[in-house]
């Protein structure tokens, strides 16, 4: 059992490095490309953050491991909202007064949903996969819309005069994400070079991690979706972790919320599309008596924060923390093998 427990602790090491090379590499690419701030952070560091899901997900379909696939981003969505927005405020408050906070928080909420009547409508086809895809774009569209929009206020607000009108201190910090990737690289070959070695260590990671979380889940008499909605999910979901608690030691805190709501769109939407129209996904029964609903119930705690503005504090954040630790408690003694 030991060399199971060093394939897959060393497969999520493997992932996480190279997923944090990865967002590196695409991050100095973009750029030297000139890409805005705003989309950099919404898509190219929430996508790249969420590449250890990906690879994850895509290779446990392809071996037939449902349960992992789908356990994978379910419990990673989870683990976003409970612990990536609990634990940092127990470090320093978190606010929830990103622009379009609430609208990308209502967003998330609405594919939560669609996604939910896809699982209960068992398997998620390719034509599933081809909808969220479209979703993804739309996604991306807005945060393109939303970038030029804030690219004409800044314009604005180089004349004096319009004042008034300029987004307030702390608006731009949607955009910000992007900023709290260390060690961007400024050559464009050493840039590529880290693309590369990303792309090779996230499936030789994700081969590792699969190979020991199916082992372990026989071996401690779970269903592989256990092991997918809580190690798997948790050891991918370190990249958000890590970035939030850096944001919030660094007073940037407020970056949290947007980096949760990124990588929880892209989970959903970019890796169950790509999963699903590769492969057709049944998904198990205990994902659909549980998961799918706190799933739900922590997107709709996302879109109640942002509606309402609220400052997560340290003892919301401490609750947030225990409640993820509930939750993995529960999933353990209800996941056992029959």
């Amino acid at each position: 059992m030991l060399i199971d427990y060093v394939s897959l602790i060393g497969g999520l090491v493997v992932l996480v490095v190279a997923g944090d090379v990865l967002v590196r590499g695409a991050v100095g690419i973009a750029e030297r490309l000139g890409i805005p701030a705003l989309v950099i952070g919404l898509t190219i560091v929430a996508f790249g953050t969420s590449a250890p899901e990906l690879v994850i997900s895509l290779g446990a379909a392809l071996d037939g491991l449902p349960g992992i696939a789908i356990g994978n981003v379910v419990g990673s969505n989870i683990a976003n909202v409970l612990l990536v927005l609990g634990l940092p405020a127990i470090i320093a408050v978190t606010s929830c007064r990103e622009t379009g906070a609430i609208r990308n928080s209502a967003f998330m909420v609405l594919i939560t949903v669609v996604f939910i009547a896809m699982c209960f409508h068992s398997p998620i086809s390719r034509t599933d996969g081809i909808v969220l895809l479209l979703l993804l774009g739309l996604f991306l569209w807005d945060s393109v819309r939303a970038t030029r929009k804030h690219r004409r206020e800044n314009g604005r607000c180089a004349d004096k005069s319009a004042e008034a009108d300029c987004p307030k201190e702390g608006e731009e910090e949607v955009g910000e994400l992007y900023e709290e990737v260390e060690g961007v690289p400024e050559s464009p070959a050493l840039a590529i070079l880290f693309i590369a070695l990303g792309l090779i260590g996230l499936p030789l990671g994700a081969h590792f991690t699969i190979a020991g979380a199916s082992a372990l889940a026989s071996a401690w008499g779970v269903t592989e979706a256990v092991i997918g909605l809580t190690v798997v999910a948790l050891g991918t979901s370190l990249p958000e972790l890590a970035t939030s608690l850096m944001a919030a030691i660094r007073g940037h805190s407020a970056v949290a919320l947007g980096n949760v709501i990124g990588s929880n769109v892209f989970n959903l939407l970019a890796i169950m599309g790509i999963t699903a129209v590769v492969v057709p996904l049944g998904v198990p029964q205990e994902v659909l008596v549980l998961d799918l609903w706190v799933m739900l119930a922590s997107a709709l705690l996302v879109l109640a924060f942002a509606a309402m503005h609220v400052t997560i504090r340290r003892p919301s954040g401490a609750i947030l923390s225990l409640l993820y630790c509930l939750y993995i408690f529960v999933v353990f003694q209800f996941g056992q093998v029959g």
